[in-house]
C-alpha cells in the first residue's frame, strides 16, 4: 500500500447555510465511502502566497482548494478511489501525487 494526496482544485462554495450543509454532507458521505483508505480527511485550503529563491513574494499561480491523504495499492487505485469525489459535482478537479516513502 502507498499513501497518496488529492489536491482539490477549483469548485465554487455553496452560498447557503444549507447548501453548505447539504455540500458537507455529501463529502462525509464520500469519506464514509472509501473507509479506512482515507488517513487524513486534509481540510480546505485559505489564503496563500508564493516564494521564489530570490527572495520574491507573490500570490500562489494554481487554484488549489485543499486536500486528503489516501492510502492506496496503487496511483490507478487512488485514481479510482476518488472518481466519485463530491468537488466535481461544483466544478472543481482532482490530481493525485504518489507520497513517496523516504
Amino acid at each position: 500500500m502507498g499513501k497518496f494526496v488529492v489536491v482539490y482544485k477549483g469548485g465554487a462554495m455553496a452560498e447557503s447555510p444549507e447548501a453548505q450543509e447539504a455540500i458537507m454532507g455529501k463529502w462525509m458521505a464520500w469519506f464514509g465511502s472509501l473507509g479506512p483508505a482515507v488517513t487524513d480527511f486534509g481540510n480546505p485550503f485559505g489564503a496563500s502566497m508564493s516564494l521564489e529563491a530570490d527572495g520574491a513574494v507573490g500570490d500562489a499561480s494554481t487554484s488549489l482548494t485543499g486536500y486528503t491523504i489516501v492510502e492506496a495499492q496503487s496511483l490507478q487505485h487512488a485514481g479510482e478511489l476518488v472518481t466519485s469525489c463530491p468537488v466535481f459535482e461544483a466544478g472543481g478537479s482532482v490530481e493525485v501525487f504518489e507520497a513517496l516513502a523516504m
